[in-house]
């Protein structure tokens, strides 16, 4: 089958091949799924480049990328189901801790792994949701229901904080979303009751006015880091901040007092190692809010899978309006 693989750390174009690799055969408790898309997302690039600290070589001797995908199940191993076969679904954690992931023609994997996709939704959308839709799901549904309450989503135009805006708005909350130039509009579309520019110096003063001075009851955070100040003045007491990302600064400085003083609770999140109660939940979320047509995750673009190096690079790119897919 064909694949795209790395066995070192660099540029996409230097270190990504398209080749030919045998084709899996699925083992105990294990599905093959034909793919008819790969997810790319940043933390992919950042895997391939070698960016995580401490980290100098791949963990494995080969490695395909891409822990999303979606596609048809076409074989299954000893204790699974034959009824499986034939169904849509979609992926996650597909190159998680495992060398092979779907950046390729198929990929074996636990049949936990395979979500059966609901009827009427495009595999490209299934495509989406690992890694940006079960974390938006769980950030903004991780601690129950959020209807009549306020939430602030940062990044409400990037692939997360779109999905964020449009399921908070599903499930009865109102939405303070930031973001900058065209993205503004876009977290608008998404249905946030209020979108403010991130880059504006009277942020805090904006969003305590947009919530007459209670401020939030949550928090989706996309940049804890270089809001972990702003965070404490904007959020009702006994008020949850769940934090995803932290890019820009991976070492911010907490100011205790603010936080202690309002009881907030810092939830920090990593998809990858999501207990299995808190998937389920995330993915009933999902499902839901699909099949209700609120929830419509966009796509920048899709590439070919011999494009492998040119949508990782896209993915890393300032502005992308909407998760970045291969086609296989």
């Amino acid at each position: 089958m064909r694949a795209i693989s790395y066995d070192r750390f660099g540029p996409a174009a230097d270190v990504l091949e398209l080749g030919d690799v045998d084709l899996p055969l699925p083992g105990p408790g294990e599905v093959r799924v034909r793919l008819s898309h790969s997810g790319v997302n940043p933390s992919d690039a950042k895997a391939r480049a070698g960016a995580r600290p401490g980290v100098t070589k791949p963990a494995f001797d080969r490695i395909i990328p891409h822990s999303d995908g979606s596609g048809e199940i076409d074989a299954v191993g000893d204790g699974v189901d034959t009824s499986r076969i034939g169904q849509r679904v979609w992926i996650w954690n597909g190159q998680w801790q495992r060398p092979f992931g779907t950046a390729a023609e198929t990929i074996c994997l636990p049949e936990a792994q395979t979500v059966p996709l609901p009827e009427g939704v495009d595999l490209a959308i299934g495509a989406t949701l690992g890694i940006p839709g079960l974390t938006a799901a769980h950030t903004v549904f991780g601690g129950g229901d959020v209807a009549g309450q306020t939430l602030l989503i940062s990044g409400g135009a990037g692939a997360v904080g779109h999905n964020a805006v449009q399921l908070a708005k599903w499930g009865g909350a109102r939405v303070i979303a930031t973001a900058r130039g065209p993205g503004l509009e876009r977290a608008a579309q998404a249905g946030a009751d209020v979108c403010l520019d991130y880059t504006d110096p009277d942020l805090t003063a904006q969003i305590l006015a947009a919530t007459n001075g209670e401020g939030v009851d949550r928090a989706v955070e996309v940049e804890f880091g270089q809001n972990a100040a702003m965070l404490p003045e904007v959020m009702r007491p006994s008020g949850t901040i769940c934090a995803y990302g932290s890019g820009a600064d991976m070492a911010p400085t907490l100011p205790f007092g603010p936080y202690l003083f309002k009881a907030l609770t810092l939830d920090i999140v990593l998809i990858y190692i999501l207990g299995a109660a808190a998937r389920t939940a995330a993915i009933s979320r999902l499902h839901a809010a699909l099949i209700a047509g609120s929830l419509r995750p966009e796509i920048a673009r899709t590439y070919p899978l011999a494009e492998c190096a040119i949508a990782q690079d896209a993915v890393m790119t300032p502005g992308r309006a909407g998760a970045v897919l291969l086609e296989i």
